[in-house]
């Protein structure tokens, strides 16, 4: 669970920085970022055994292997762009990122049991689940982040941040788009007092708190008032980690994505 949750929060956090206005964002930022990403990745591959495919076996022999070998070259390329953002070199910078995110989304689909396991239903629904978990806490996480970060640049515009604030709507309607669509394909396999409470904790929690906090955050931010922002996105961030964690109880049981 723990290269798991490395894995998606890098692919996220990544997938974000690559669509945000990196141009209005002071360069010292990303740098830290790039930090992040170095201590998850070496996370993630301490854990990487841990890891199962889709039916909930072990990954083969060769699908942990590519999924190390992506993670660590994400790991490398974290590395290089904490550098060329430490010496203000954008554009290798940003390639950095690019590498990042190319790298990390490698290995979630090695460990998903790779390409062909995407051809069959189970394995692109819970794909795509991944990939909207991903969203969601790379979202959060990096809008919430990047609300600290006014405190020590607070000229800069806040259009990243509302602009991640949007990103966070997208990413929440989609996870809720995926978890219709597992709630719907677990059918009577849902019962139990347990397991109710862990799907009202992943509806309540991972979905629907994330969605208001994303609006509340949007309007808040009329009033170009950051810290309030950064204090409602990081309530948005707990909530997104119980909802994550209760979904992943979830499949432990069930193997249903919600």
């Amino acid at each position: 669970m723990i290269a798991e949750f490395s894995l998606l929060l890098i692919c996220g956090m990544s997938l974000m920085w690559c669509m945000m206005p990196r141009a209005q964002v002071t360069a010292g930022f990303f740098r830290i970022q790039m930090l992040i990403v170095i201590g998850l990745s070496a996370l993630g591959l301490l854990t990487m055994g841990q890891l199962t495919a889709t039916a909930g076996q072990p990954l083969s022999p060769a699908g942990l292997m590519y999924a190390r070998i992506a993670l660590g070259i994400a790991l490398v390329s974290a590395y290089a762009g904490s550098i060329f953002w430490l010496l203000g070199r954008r554009r290798p910078g940003t390639i950095a990122m690019i590498c990042v995110m190319a790298a990390t989304l490698v290995s979630l689909i090695s460990s998903r049991g790779g390409v062909n396991s995407l051809m069959t239903a189970a394995g692109a629904l819970r794909f795509l689940s991944s990939f909207a978990t991903a969203a969601v806490l790379g979202s959060t996480v990096t809008g919430m982040l990047l609300g600290h970060w006014y405190l020590t640049a607070p000229t800069m515009s806040i259009q990243p941040l509302r602009t991640l604030s949007w990103f966070l709507v997208g990413a929440v309607l989609l996870r809720l788009s995926v978890s219709v669509v597992g709630w719907m394909s677990a059918g009577e396999q849902l019962h139990g007092g347990t397991q109710w409470t862990w799907f009202a904790l992943r509806w309540l929690a991972g979905i629907l708190g994330p969605l208001v906090i994303s609006v509340l955050a949007l309007r808040i931010l009329r009033y170009r008032n950051t810290q309030a922002a950064t204090g409602v996105l990081f309530a948005g961030v707990i909530l997104v980690f119980i909802g994550e964690m209760s979904a992943a109880l979830l499949y432990s049981e069930l193997r249903v994505p919600f």
